[in-house]
């Protein structure tokens, strides 16, 4: 990947509904080869897909959860059921896998405190092996990004 490419993918961070003509522009390529590019990139998996950013709260989903989870093992088994079983509970967004005290960090949408409440006790406590369970509300967001920061 190079610096061509990058200035594609800043774009498409920024702008993600660009057309090919108006990507070429913003890029300084013609359409063939930034189309080119485009499609190398897709098929590389380096871009993976296309998608709206939605206000969670017009949405209906006000509360951000960030839940850290201890698991009670670190076995392959024990840790492959909890990724797997996280993979299937909609409100988890986003799964990290941490350093320190916690293993996992979550990033979990709810309507409200009682279906967080609802989350913890029918998705999080239904999945096996986990030691503790802490959670933070956020209560307002700084900073969000959607572009990459450069690479010098």
């Amino acid at each position: 990947m190079d610096e061509k490419d990058r200035q594609i993918i800043a774009a498409l961070q920024a702008h993600g509904r660009l057309t090919n003509q108006e990507l070429s522009q913003k890029v300084n390529l013609s359409p063939s080869p930034c189309l080119r590019r485009l499609r190398m990139l897709e098929d590389a998996g380096i871009i993976r897909g296309y998608a709206a950013i939605v206000d969670e709260t017009a949405y209906g989903l006000p509360i951000t959860a960030f839940v850290r989870v201890r698991l009670e093992r670190h076995s392959e088994a024990a840790v492959g059921e909890f990724e797997r079983k996280v993979r299937d509970i909609d409100a988890i967004l986003d799964c990290y896998m941490m350093t320190g005290d916690d293993d996992y960090l979550l990033r979990v949408l709810v309507s409200s405190l009682q279906d967080y409440e609802v989350f913890v006790r029918q998705s999080l406590h239904q999945i096996g092996g986990i030691a503790a369970i802490e959670t933070s509300f956020a209560y307002g967001t700084v900073k969000r990004r959607t572009v990459f920061p450069r690479l010098d």
